[in-house]
C-alpha cells in the first residue's frame, strides 16, 4: 500500500508546486489578462499538460522514492543463501511472468511487508522487509512475491499513472473555475485575478484531490485481486492464501512504519468510510476471492 501514497504524495506536491510555480510567474494572470481564464477549451488543455505532467514525473521517481523512503538496500551481489535465494525466486517468476529481472532489495522493518515499483515492467524494483522473510514460510514469501511481480506485469504503475493524470487535470480545471467564480463574485475582480483566485484555487486543489483520490484507491483496491490472483498462478493458489492468512494474523499489530509508508504495505484493515481511501482491500475479502477462484 505504501507505493501508493508516496505516488499519491509525490503527485499532490507536484500540482501544489506547480500551481504556485504558475501564480508567481503570472503565467494564470497573463492568461487572465487576455481573456483565457473564461476559455474552458483552453483551459482544460492548460489543466491536462500539468495535470499528466505531475502524474508522469512521480511514476518516472517512484523507484528513488520507494528506496529512499524506505531504506531499502539493493542486492548487487548476493551475501548470503537467503539473499541468493531472493534473487534466485525473483528471477524465476520474472521469467514466468514474461518481465525483465527487477532489483531486488530489503528494507528494514520487523514486520511483514513488500513492494513493488519502477516506471516500467522491465525497470522495476521488488522488495522485501527483514521481518517478511523471519516470519513467513519461504512458499509464502515466494507467494507473496509472485504478488509483487504481478503488479509489475500487469502494468498497474503505468495504468495509475493514467488514472491519476486524468484525475489531475479535472481536479485543476474545477478548481480554477471555483477560484474564478469566487474571485469575481464574492471579490469583485473585474479582470484578470485577485488574491481571491489564488486562495480559492489553492484550497479548492487541496480538497477536490482528496477526494478525487477516492477514484484512485478503488482502481487501487481492485488491481490487488488481480495481483493476488497473479500471485497463485505465479506460485500456487493455495501458498498465497496461506501468505494472506498470516498477513491477517498480524495486521492488529502497531505499525513501525511512519505514515508515509504503511501505504507501501501488503495489507490494510480500515473499514467503513475510511475504507474508501484505503488502497487495499480487507485480507478477509481477498482470501475469499482466492477460494471462490480455486
Amino acid at each position: 500500500m505504501m507505493r501508493i501514497v508516496l505516488f499519491l504524495a509525490t503527485n499532490l506536491a507536484i500540482i501544489a508546486v506547480a500551481s504556485v510555480t504558475l501564480s508567481l510567474l503570472g503565467v494564470e494572470t497573463y492568461m487572465a489578462n487576455n481573456g483565457v481564464d473564461l476559455n474552458l477549451g483552453a483551459l482544460l488543455i492548460f489543466c491536462g499538460v500539468f495535470g499528466m505532467s505531475g502524474a508522469i514525473v512521480s511514476l518516472l521517481i517512484s523507484k528513488w522514492m520507494a528506496k529512499r523512503s524506505t531504506r531499502t538496500q539493493v542486492i548487487e551481489q548476493p551475501r548470503n543463501s537467503q539473499e541468493r535465494w531472493l534473487m534466485e525466486t525473483v528471477a524465476e517468476l520474472s521469467q514466468q511472468a514474461g518481465i525483465g529481472m527487477p532489483e531486488v532489495g530489503i528494507f528494514p522493518s520487523p514486520q511483514p511487508n513488500a513492494f513493488a515499483t519502477g516506471w516500467n515492467k522491465n525497470a522495476a524494483l521488488v522488495a522485501v522487509s527483514e521481518g517478511l522473510l523471519r516470519q513467513m514460510k519461504p512458499n509464502e514469501v515466494r507467494a507473496v512475491l509472485g504478488h509483487e511481480i504481478g503488479h509489475v506485469a500487469n502494468g498497474d504503475m503505468i495504468t495509475l499513472t493514467l488514472i491519476q493524470g486524468v484525475v489531475n487535470t479535472f481536479v485543476m480545471f474545477f478548481a480554477r473555475i471555483i477560484g474564478h467564480t469566487v474571485d469575481r463574485a464574492v471579490f469583485k475582480t473585474e479582470r484578470g485575478h485577485g488574491i481571491g483566485f489564488y486562495i480559492t484555487t489553492f484550497i479548492a486543489e487541496m480538497v477536490l484531490g482528496i477526494l478525487a483520490s477516492m477514484i484512485v484507491m478503488w482502481f487501487s483496491r481492485w488491481r490487488e485481486f488481480r495481483a493476488d490472483d497473479a500471485g497463485a498462478r505465479l506460485a500456487g493458489r493455495q501458498d498465497m492464501i496461506a501468505a494472506l492468512q498470516r498477513l491477517q494474523a498480524q495486521q492488529e499489530l502497531p505499525s513501525d512504519l511512519p505514515g508515509e509508508m504503511t501505504a507501501l504495505g501488503i495489507s490494510s484493515s480500515k473499514r467503513d468510510f475510511a475504507a474508501l481511501f484505503s488502497s487495499h482491500p480487507p485480507l478477509e475479502k481477498r482470501i475469499q476471492a482466492l477460494r471462490d477462484g480455486a
